[in-house]
């Protein structure tokens, strides 16, 4: 069962006539002052220039100029595709060269000197404390959150209740991932692991010749990319707890420019801002990075808003899970409780040191 749908709103959204009354005044407004360098038309998006997240940015306008068409009727955005230092570098594992943040430096750096107007991302891939002067400003609503199991045979009976049986003994599995790695061996101590990284159909083709016997993805990048029929074995939260931000797309831009985040607010999605806010505080309380094997998943359910926290070793010879709940006002307070909890059970040593992929 997939655990997203479960959850249940909480917080009324504007109408649909609400919300374009405020992304068109707004838009106006923009218009008007076009003197501005901060708002003249079209707008500069930025974005990484993979596929999905092609996919995920022109999905993000097109919701946009749907709840106000006088923006597409102005041509009032740009796309800015650029390769960030995380995309280039595909020899080293992020934890070995800088962290998740290398997705957005070079666009961050951009966005802060006026070069673009705001920036698209996948929000697992956003650094966890922002550039001075930058603001989380939109998210939207949550694709599936869970991770996905790809294998190269697909001939083998799987048991969703014991995901991880269809890999022979000592298999070998492509991953980038700290936490994704760490899961595993705790439940599969045998299984080894190979540096496998790039987009989406860079890893299937590996996985496709051999380079390992199955992979790990996001559903929801599968999903947003039509590639459905690549999932193998969805993992469900209890078997592998999801990356923090996972399958939710996050807009920033400048904190000082409060026309543009009037007119993203239109469509900012609130339940995915409380999960976000909650699985981002758990992580900026962690001090968590790509080093340490860190989950955080939150859901609301009937108003509440529940939280679970993981810690482990690399090795996956140490884990820890925590959960939480609380109010959806509370997300940040929750986030950082439960961290500071996971963090005060957890050997200190897991937050130091690296321990090398076999």
């Amino acid at each position: 069962m997939n655990p997203d749908t479960e959850t249940a709103m909480t917080v009324s959204l504007p109408s649909s006539d609400a919300l374009q009354h405020i992304a068109a005044e707004a838009a106006k407004r923009s218009h008007a002052n076009s003197s501005s360098r901060r708002n003249k038309l079209p707008l500069r998006v930025g974005t990484r220039a993979s596929p999905l997240a092609l996919v995920q940015t022109r999905h993000f306008l097109t919701r946009l100029t749907r709840f106000c068409p006088v923006l597409r009727d102005m041509g009032a955005f740009k796309e800015e595709q650029m390769n960030t230092s995380g995309d280039l570098n595909l020899k080293d594992r992020l934890a070995e060269i800088g962290g998740k943040g290398l997705f957005s430096k070079e666009i961050h750096e951009l966005l802060a000197l006026g070069g673009i107007d705001f920036a698209v991302h996948s929000l697992k891939d956003l650094e966890t404390n922002l550039p001075p002067g930058l603001v989380l400003a939109c998210t939207m609503k949550r694709e599936d959150a869970r991770d996905v199991l790809v294998l190269r045979d697909r001939t083998v009976k799987v048991d969703p209740n014991d995901p991880y049986a269809c890999l022979p003994k000592g298999a070998l599995v492509g991953c980038a991932s700290v936490r994704r790695q760490a899961q595993m061996l705790h439940r599969r101590p045998d299984l080894r692991f190979c540096l496998l990284r790039g987009n989406v159909q860079t890893r299937l083709d590996k996985l496709n010749a051999g380079a390992c016997d199955a992979t790990l993805l996001a559903y929801a990048g599968l999903k947003r990319l039509g590639m459905e029929d690549r999932i193998d074995v969805p993992l469900e939260p209890e078997h592998m707890l999801p990356a923090a931000g996972q399958g939710i797309v996050g807009v920033t831009l400048r904190e000082s420019n409060y026309e543009l985040r009037e007119l993203l607010s239109a469509i900012e999605d609130p339940e995915a801002r409380a999960v976000a806010t909650a699985e981002r505080s758990l992580l900026a309380e962690l001090d968590g990075s790509c080093r340490t094997p860190i989950g955080g998943y939150a859901r609301l359910t009937d108003g509440v808003l529940h939280l679970s926290g993981l810690v482990a070793s690399e090795d996956g010879t140490f884990l820890l899970r925590r959960e939480a709940q609380g109010r959806p006002a509370d997300a940040a307070k929750m986030g950082r409780e439960l961290g500071i909890e996971l963090r005060a059970n957890t050997p200190p040593h897991i937050f130091e040191k690296i321990i090398n992929p076999s």
